[in-house]
Protein backbone atom coordinates (compact mmCIF):
# COMPACT_ATOMS: atom_id res chain seq x y z
CA UNK A 1 0.00 0.00 0.00
CA UNK A 2 1.09 3.56 -0.71
CA UNK A 3 2.44 5.57 2.21
CA UNK A 4 2.40 9.33 2.72
CA UNK A 5 5.55 11.43 2.65
CA UNK A 6 6.62 14.27 4.91
CA UNK A 7 8.63 17.16 3.44
CA UNK A 8 10.13 20.06 5.38
CA UNK A 9 12.35 23.04 4.67
CA UNK A 10 15.09 23.85 7.16
CA UNK A 11 17.29 26.77 8.09
CA UNK A 12 17.95 29.82 5.95
CA UNK A 13 15.96 29.68 2.74
CA UNK A 14 17.36 30.28 -0.75
CA UNK A 15 16.33 31.49 -4.18
CA UNK A 16 15.85 27.86 -5.30
CA UNK A 17 14.79 25.77 -2.28
CA UNK A 18 11.22 25.88 -3.62
CA UNK A 19 12.51 24.33 -6.85
CA UNK A 20 13.56 21.33 -4.75
CA UNK A 21 10.10 21.28 -3.15
CA UNK A 22 8.61 21.32 -6.63
CA UNK A 23 10.85 18.41 -7.60
CA UNK A 24 9.78 16.38 -4.56
CA UNK A 25 6.04 16.97 -4.99
CA UNK A 26 5.90 16.58 -8.76
CA UNK A 27 7.93 13.36 -8.59
CA UNK A 28 5.74 12.01 -5.80
CA UNK A 29 2.60 12.73 -7.83
CA UNK A 30 4.01 10.58 -10.62
CA UNK A 31 4.10 7.56 -8.28
CA UNK A 32 0.66 7.40 -6.58
CA UNK A 33 1.11 3.65 -6.11
CA UNK A 34 4.06 4.40 -3.77
CA UNK A 35 3.32 7.86 -2.33
CA UNK A 36 -0.32 8.73 -1.63
CA UNK A 37 0.30 12.34 -0.55
CA UNK A 38 3.05 14.72 0.46
CA UNK A 39 2.49 16.50 3.76
CA UNK A 40 4.70 19.54 4.26
CA UNK A 41 5.74 20.82 7.67
CA UNK A 42 4.51 24.33 8.34
CA UNK A 43 7.65 26.23 9.35
CA UNK A 44 9.92 23.25 8.92
CA UNK A 45 10.46 20.49 11.45
CA UNK A 46 8.39 22.43 13.97
CA UNK A 47 5.39 21.59 11.79
CA UNK A 48 6.02 17.90 12.42
CA UNK A 49 6.56 18.25 16.16
CA UNK A 50 3.40 20.32 16.61
CA UNK A 51 1.42 18.29 14.05
CA UNK A 52 0.97 21.37 11.91
CA UNK A 53 1.00 19.65 8.55
CA UNK A 54 0.12 21.07 5.14
CA UNK A 55 -1.82 19.03 2.60
CA UNK A 56 0.00 19.59 -0.69
CA UNK A 57 -2.68 17.59 -2.53
CA UNK A 58 -4.89 20.66 -2.09
CA UNK A 59 -2.54 22.64 -4.34
CA UNK A 60 -3.06 22.65 -8.11
CA UNK A 61 -0.43 21.34 -10.49
CA UNK A 62 0.04 24.93 -11.69
CA UNK A 63 0.71 26.21 -8.17
CA UNK A 64 3.24 23.47 -7.45
CA UNK A 65 4.94 24.12 -10.81
CA UNK A 66 5.16 27.84 -9.94
CA UNK A 67 7.24 26.96 -6.86
CA UNK A 68 10.12 26.35 -9.28
CA UNK A 69 10.44 30.08 -9.98
CA UNK A 70 9.43 31.39 -6.51
CA UNK A 71 12.09 32.30 -3.90
CA UNK A 72 12.11 31.65 -0.15
CA UNK A 73 10.33 28.75 1.56
CA UNK A 74 6.83 28.13 0.27
CA UNK A 75 5.89 26.14 3.38
CA UNK A 76 7.92 28.12 5.90
CA UNK A 77 11.24 27.18 7.43
CA UNK A 78 12.77 27.42 10.91
CA UNK A 79 16.01 27.50 12.79
CA UNK A 80 15.28 24.72 15.21
CA UNK A 81 17.90 22.07 15.83
CA UNK A 82 16.83 18.85 17.44
CA UNK A 83 19.24 17.93 20.21
CA UNK A 84 20.97 14.57 20.36
CA UNK A 85 18.92 11.42 20.83
CA UNK A 86 20.31 11.10 24.35
CA UNK A 87 19.56 14.72 25.31
CA UNK A 88 16.01 14.88 23.96
CA UNK A 89 14.65 11.54 22.83
CA UNK A 90 11.07 12.74 23.33
CA UNK A 91 11.24 14.98 20.24
CA UNK A 92 12.39 12.15 18.01
CA UNK A 93 9.76 9.85 19.49
CA UNK A 94 7.18 12.56 18.80
CA UNK A 95 8.23 12.60 15.14
CA UNK A 96 7.69 8.86 14.91
CA UNK A 97 4.29 9.23 16.61
CA UNK A 98 3.28 11.83 14.01
CA UNK A 99 4.54 9.64 11.19
CA UNK A 100 2.54 6.70 12.54
CA UNK A 101 -0.63 8.74 13.02
CA UNK A 102 -0.51 10.07 9.46
CA UNK A 103 0.79 6.91 7.79
CA UNK A 104 4.04 8.59 6.75
CA UNK A 105 6.71 6.26 5.41
CA UNK A 106 8.98 8.78 3.71
CA UNK A 107 10.83 11.73 5.28
CA UNK A 108 12.36 14.33 2.96
CA UNK A 109 14.32 16.99 4.85
CA UNK A 110 15.52 19.89 2.70
CA UNK A 111 18.37 21.75 4.34
CA UNK A 112 22.03 22.02 5.27
CA UNK A 113 24.33 20.28 7.72
CA UNK A 114 22.07 20.42 10.77
CA UNK A 115 19.12 18.94 8.88
CA UNK A 116 21.36 16.19 7.47
CA UNK A 117 22.18 15.28 11.08
CA UNK A 118 18.48 15.27 12.06
CA UNK A 119 17.59 13.16 9.03
CA UNK A 120 20.28 10.65 9.93
CA UNK A 121 19.05 10.38 13.53
CA UNK A 122 15.45 9.90 12.42
CA UNK A 123 16.49 7.06 10.11
CA UNK A 124 18.28 5.36 13.03
CA UNK A 125 15.52 5.87 15.60
CA UNK A 126 12.69 4.77 13.35
CA UNK A 127 14.26 1.33 13.03
CA UNK A 128 14.68 0.90 16.80
CA UNK A 129 11.08 1.98 17.41
CA UNK A 130 9.74 -0.57 14.98
CA UNK A 131 8.35 1.96 12.50
CA UNK A 132 10.75 2.18 9.56
CA UNK A 133 10.84 5.54 7.78
CA UNK A 134 12.92 6.13 4.69
CA UNK A 135 14.77 9.34 5.52
CA UNK A 136 16.29 11.20 2.57
CA UNK A 137 18.13 14.47 2.97
CA UNK A 138 17.64 16.99 0.13
CA UNK A 139 20.75 19.22 0.01
CA UNK A 140 20.40 22.99 0.32
CA UNK A 141 22.71 25.70 1.56
CA UNK A 142 23.99 28.97 0.15
CA UNK A 143 27.17 28.39 2.17
CA UNK A 144 28.10 25.49 -0.17
CA UNK A 145 29.63 23.62 2.75
CA UNK A 146 28.03 20.16 2.53
CA UNK A 147 30.58 17.40 1.86
CA UNK A 148 30.73 14.89 -1.01
CA UNK A 149 28.38 16.80 -3.33
CA UNK A 150 30.29 18.99 -5.82
CA UNK A 151 28.13 21.97 -4.87
CA UNK A 152 24.92 22.72 -3.01
CA UNK A 153 21.62 23.96 -4.47
CA UNK A 154 21.23 27.60 -3.51
CA UNK A 155 24.91 28.41 -3.84
CA UNK A 156 25.02 28.94 -7.61
CA UNK A 157 22.35 31.63 -7.43
CA UNK A 158 23.84 33.48 -4.48
CA UNK A 159 27.24 33.31 -6.19
CA UNK A 160 25.71 34.80 -9.35
CA UNK A 161 24.03 37.57 -7.36
CA UNK A 162 27.23 38.48 -5.49
CA UNK A 163 29.39 38.36 -8.62
CA UNK A 164 26.96 40.57 -10.58
CA UNK A 165 26.30 42.98 -7.69
CA UNK A 166 30.01 43.34 -6.98
CA UNK A 167 30.67 44.02 -10.65
CA UNK A 168 27.93 46.64 -10.97
CA UNK A 169 28.87 48.44 -7.74
CA UNK A 170 32.52 48.42 -8.78
CA UNK A 171 31.64 50.14 -12.06
CA UNK A 172 29.88 52.79 -9.96
CA UNK A 173 32.88 53.31 -7.68
CA UNK A 174 35.30 53.46 -10.60
CA UNK A 175 33.26 56.24 -12.21
CA UNK A 176 33.40 58.32 -9.00
CA UNK A 177 36.91 57.51 -7.81
CA UNK A 178 38.72 60.59 -9.12
CA UNK A 179 36.97 63.04 -6.83
CA UNK A 180 34.90 60.91 -4.44
CA UNK A 181 34.55 57.29 -3.28
CA UNK A 182 37.59 55.07 -3.70
CA UNK A 183 36.55 52.06 -1.60
CA UNK A 184 33.49 49.87 -1.84
CA UNK A 185 33.03 47.08 0.71
CA UNK A 186 30.40 44.36 0.32
CA UNK A 187 29.74 41.92 3.14
CA UNK A 188 28.49 38.46 2.23
CA UNK A 189 27.29 35.38 4.08
CA UNK A 190 29.59 32.53 5.06
CA UNK A 191 30.35 31.83 8.71
CA UNK A 192 33.15 29.30 8.30
CA UNK A 193 33.44 28.75 4.55
CA UNK A 194 34.33 31.47 2.06
CA UNK A 195 32.57 30.14 -1.03
CA UNK A 196 30.25 33.13 -1.41
CA UNK A 197 33.06 35.61 -0.85
CA UNK A 198 35.05 33.78 -3.52
CA UNK A 199 32.29 34.50 -6.04
CA UNK A 200 33.00 38.21 -5.63
CA UNK A 201 36.48 37.51 -6.95
CA UNK A 202 35.09 36.72 -10.39
CA UNK A 203 35.04 40.47 -11.09
CA UNK A 204 38.82 40.41 -11.37
CA UNK A 205 38.46 39.18 -14.95
CA UNK A 206 36.57 42.41 -15.69
CA UNK A 207 39.55 44.57 -14.75
CA UNK A 208 38.23 45.27 -11.22
CA UNK A 209 40.77 45.45 -8.36
CA UNK A 210 39.36 43.25 -5.62
CA UNK A 211 40.49 42.12 -2.17
CA UNK A 212 38.69 39.20 -0.49
CA UNK A 213 38.59 38.40 3.22
CA UNK A 214 37.93 34.67 3.75
CA UNK A 215 36.96 32.83 6.95
CA UNK A 216 39.64 30.25 6.07
CA UNK A 217 42.40 32.89 6.28
CA UNK A 218 43.28 34.64 9.54
CA UNK A 219 42.88 38.38 9.11
CA UNK A 220 46.17 40.27 8.97
CA UNK A 221 45.40 43.96 9.22
CA UNK A 222 48.83 45.26 8.14
CA UNK A 223 48.95 43.09 4.99
CA UNK A 224 45.36 43.97 4.20
CA UNK A 225 45.90 47.73 4.43
CA UNK A 226 49.09 47.52 2.39
CA UNK A 227 47.30 45.61 -0.39
CA UNK A 228 44.36 48.02 -0.49
CA UNK A 229 46.79 50.95 -0.72
CA UNK A 230 48.63 49.24 -3.58
CA UNK A 231 45.37 48.61 -5.48
CA UNK A 232 44.13 52.18 -5.09
CA UNK A 233 47.44 53.63 -6.19
CA UNK A 234 47.34 51.48 -9.31
CA UNK A 235 43.61 51.59 -10.22
CA UNK A 236 42.40 54.69 -8.31
CA UNK A 237 39.82 52.53 -6.46
CA UNK A 238 39.38 49.13 -4.83
CA UNK A 239 36.50 46.76 -4.08
CA UNK A 240 36.62 44.64 -0.93
CA UNK A 241 34.52 41.49 -0.45
CA UNK A 242 34.36 40.43 3.19
CA UNK A 243 32.81 37.24 4.48
CA UNK A 244 30.79 37.61 7.67
CA UNK A 245 33.04 34.87 9.06
CA UNK A 246 36.31 36.78 8.58
CA UNK A 247 38.17 36.66 11.89
CA UNK A 248 41.23 37.77 13.78
CA UNK A 249 44.06 35.33 14.61
CA UNK A 250 42.51 34.80 18.06
CA UNK A 251 39.35 33.49 16.42
CA UNK A 252 37.13 36.48 17.17
CA UNK A 253 34.95 37.49 14.23
CA UNK A 254 35.39 40.97 12.79
CA UNK A 255 31.59 41.16 12.83
CA UNK A 256 30.90 39.55 16.19
CA UNK A 257 28.12 41.30 18.13
CA UNK A 258 28.30 39.34 21.36
CA UNK A 259 24.91 37.65 20.83
CA UNK A 260 23.94 34.08 19.90
CA UNK A 261 21.37 32.57 17.56
CA UNK A 262 19.05 29.60 18.19
CA UNK A 263 21.83 27.14 17.36
CA UNK A 264 24.27 28.79 19.79
CA UNK A 265 26.30 30.32 16.96
CA UNK A 266 27.69 33.83 17.36
CA UNK A 267 25.38 36.27 15.57
CA UNK A 268 27.28 38.08 12.87
CA UNK A 269 26.67 41.22 10.86
CA UNK A 270 28.75 44.35 10.65
CA UNK A 271 32.07 43.28 9.15
CA UNK A 272 31.66 45.72 6.25
CA UNK A 273 31.60 48.92 8.35
CA UNK A 274 34.43 47.58 10.52
CA UNK A 275 36.61 47.01 7.46
CA UNK A 276 35.58 50.25 5.73
CA UNK A 277 36.41 52.35 8.77
CA UNK A 278 39.69 50.48 9.20
CA UNK A 279 40.71 51.56 5.69
CA UNK A 280 39.49 55.12 6.29
CA UNK A 281 41.49 55.41 9.54
CA UNK A 282 44.66 54.02 7.95
CA UNK A 283 44.53 55.56 4.47
CA UNK A 284 41.91 58.30 4.57
CA UNK A 285 39.96 56.99 1.56
CA UNK A 286 36.29 57.81 1.25
CA UNK A 287 34.17 54.68 1.25
CA UNK A 288 30.74 53.13 0.82
CA UNK A 289 29.73 49.75 2.17
CA UNK A 290 26.80 47.35 1.81
CA UNK A 291 25.60 44.19 3.52
CA UNK A 292 23.98 41.83 1.01
CA UNK A 293 22.15 39.92 3.79
CA UNK A 294 18.74 38.52 2.69
CA UNK A 295 19.06 40.11 -0.76
CA UNK A 296 21.76 37.64 -1.82
CA UNK A 297 19.76 34.52 -0.98
CA UNK A 298 16.32 35.80 -2.05
CA UNK A 299 17.24 37.12 -5.51
CA UNK A 300 15.24 34.68 -7.64
CA UNK A 301 15.11 37.26 -10.45
CA UNK A 302 18.83 36.67 -11.00
CA UNK A 303 18.99 32.95 -10.25
CA UNK A 304 21.48 30.73 -12.03
CA UNK A 305 19.76 28.40 -14.47
CA UNK A 306 22.24 25.70 -13.54
CA UNK A 307 21.29 26.13 -9.88
CA UNK A 308 17.55 25.96 -10.57
CA UNK A 309 17.95 22.78 -12.59
CA UNK A 310 20.13 21.16 -9.93
CA UNK A 311 17.79 22.14 -7.08
CA UNK A 312 14.83 20.59 -8.90
CA UNK A 313 16.87 17.49 -9.75
CA UNK A 314 17.83 16.93 -6.10
CA UNK A 315 14.17 17.00 -5.02
CA UNK A 316 13.14 14.65 -7.83
CA UNK A 317 16.04 12.28 -7.14
CA UNK A 318 15.20 12.14 -3.43
CA UNK A 319 11.78 10.69 -4.28
CA UNK A 320 13.16 8.30 -6.88
CA UNK A 321 15.81 7.00 -4.45
CA UNK A 322 13.17 6.56 -1.73
CA UNK A 323 10.73 4.56 -3.83
CA UNK A 324 13.65 2.43 -5.02
CA UNK A 325 14.27 1.49 -1.38
CA UNK A 326 17.15 3.79 -0.43
CA UNK A 327 17.32 5.12 3.12
CA UNK A 328 19.57 7.46 5.11
CA UNK A 329 21.13 9.01 2.02
CA UNK A 330 21.49 12.38 0.31
CA UNK A 331 21.32 12.92 -3.45
CA UNK A 332 24.49 14.61 -4.69
CA UNK A 333 25.61 16.69 -7.64
CA UNK A 334 28.56 14.93 -9.26
CA UNK A 335 30.66 17.02 -11.66
CA UNK A 336 31.65 14.77 -14.54
CA UNK A 337 33.33 17.38 -16.73
CA UNK A 338 34.55 20.95 -16.33
CA UNK A 339 34.91 21.98 -19.97
CA UNK A 340 32.28 21.49 -21.20
CA UNK A 341 30.53 21.50 -17.83
CA UNK A 342 28.52 18.35 -17.16
CA UNK A 343 27.06 16.81 -14.03
CA UNK A 344 25.09 13.78 -12.90
CA UNK A 345 23.00 12.78 -9.88
CA UNK A 346 24.79 10.63 -7.30
CA UNK A 347 24.15 9.74 -3.68
CA UNK A 348 26.00 9.74 -0.38
CA UNK A 349 25.30 7.99 2.95
CA UNK A 350 24.10 10.41 5.62
CA UNK A 351 26.63 8.92 8.04
CA UNK A 352 29.30 10.63 5.92
CA UNK A 353 27.38 13.91 5.48
CA UNK A 354 26.08 14.74 8.96
CA UNK A 355 28.25 17.17 10.94
CA UNK A 356 30.89 17.48 8.21
CA UNK A 357 31.70 20.96 6.87
CA UNK A 358 33.43 21.53 3.51
CA UNK A 359 35.81 24.48 3.45
CA UNK A 360 37.45 26.24 0.53
CA UNK A 361 40.42 24.18 -0.67
CA UNK A 362 43.79 25.86 -0.22
CA UNK A 363 44.41 25.67 -3.96
CA UNK A 364 41.36 27.91 -4.53
CA UNK A 365 42.86 30.81 -2.53
CA UNK A 366 45.83 32.84 -3.80
CA UNK A 367 49.11 32.60 -1.93
CA UNK A 368 48.66 36.03 -0.32
CA UNK A 369 45.26 34.94 1.07
CA UNK A 370 43.29 37.80 -0.52
CA UNK A 371 42.10 36.41 -3.85
CA UNK A 372 40.98 33.37 -5.84
CA UNK A 373 43.01 31.21 -8.19
CA UNK A 374 42.18 30.12 -11.72
CA UNK A 375 41.20 26.70 -10.33
CA UNK A 376 38.58 28.42 -8.19
CA UNK A 377 37.26 30.36 -11.17
CA UNK A 378 37.04 27.14 -13.17
CA UNK A 379 34.97 25.66 -10.34
CA UNK A 380 32.69 28.68 -9.87
CA UNK A 381 31.92 29.81 -13.41
CA UNK A 382 29.82 26.79 -14.50
CA UNK A 383 27.64 27.19 -11.40
CA UNK A 384 26.49 30.71 -12.29
CA UNK A 385 25.74 29.98 -15.93
CA UNK A 386 22.39 30.68 -17.53
CA UNK A 387 19.37 32.79 -16.64
CA UNK A 388 16.03 31.38 -15.49
CA UNK A 389 13.85 34.45 -15.15
CA UNK A 390 10.49 34.19 -13.37
CA UNK A 391 7.38 35.39 -15.21
CA UNK A 392 6.64 39.09 -14.77
CA UNK A 393 3.35 40.94 -14.40
CA UNK A 394 3.02 44.73 -14.20
CA UNK A 395 6.78 44.99 -13.92
CA UNK A 396 7.02 42.68 -10.90
CA UNK A 397 7.97 39.00 -10.66
CA UNK A 398 4.91 36.81 -10.42
CA UNK A 399 5.59 34.53 -7.46
CA UNK A 400 3.16 31.95 -6.12
CA UNK A 401 1.66 32.04 -2.62
CA UNK A 402 0.29 28.64 -1.73
CA UNK A 403 -2.99 28.05 0.14
CA UNK A 404 -1.17 25.78 2.62
CA UNK A 405 -4.33 24.00 3.81
CA UNK A 406 -3.82 22.29 7.18
CA UNK A 407 -4.17 18.54 7.70
CA UNK A 408 -6.56 17.55 10.47
CA UNK A 409 -4.74 16.82 13.74
CA UNK A 410 -4.98 13.39 15.36
CA UNK A 411 -2.77 13.60 18.44
CA UNK A 412 -2.55 15.56 21.69
CA UNK A 413 -0.81 18.93 21.77
CA UNK A 414 2.97 18.80 22.13
CA UNK A 415 5.00 21.50 23.91
CA UNK A 416 8.36 22.33 22.40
Amino acid sequence: MAKNAFYAQSGGVTAVINASACGVIEAARQHPDKIANVYAGRNGIIGALTEDLIDTNKESAEAIAALRHTPSGGFGSCRYKLKSLEANKREYERLIEIFKAHDIGYFFYNGGGDSADTCYKVSQLSETMGYPVQAIHVPKTVDNDLPITDNCPGFGSVAKYIAVSTLEASFDVRSMAKTSTKIFVIEVMGRHAGWIAAAGGLVEDHNIPVVILFPEVEFNQDKFIALVKEKVEKFDFCTIVVSEGAHWPNGKFLAEQGTRDAFGHAQLGGAAPVVANMVKDALGYKFHWAVADYLQRAARHLASKTDVEQAYAMGKAAVEFAIAGDNSIMPTIDRTSNKPYAWAVGKAPLSEVANVEKMMPKEFITEDGFGITQACKDYLLPLIQGEDYPPYENGMPKYVQLDNVAVEKKLEKFEL
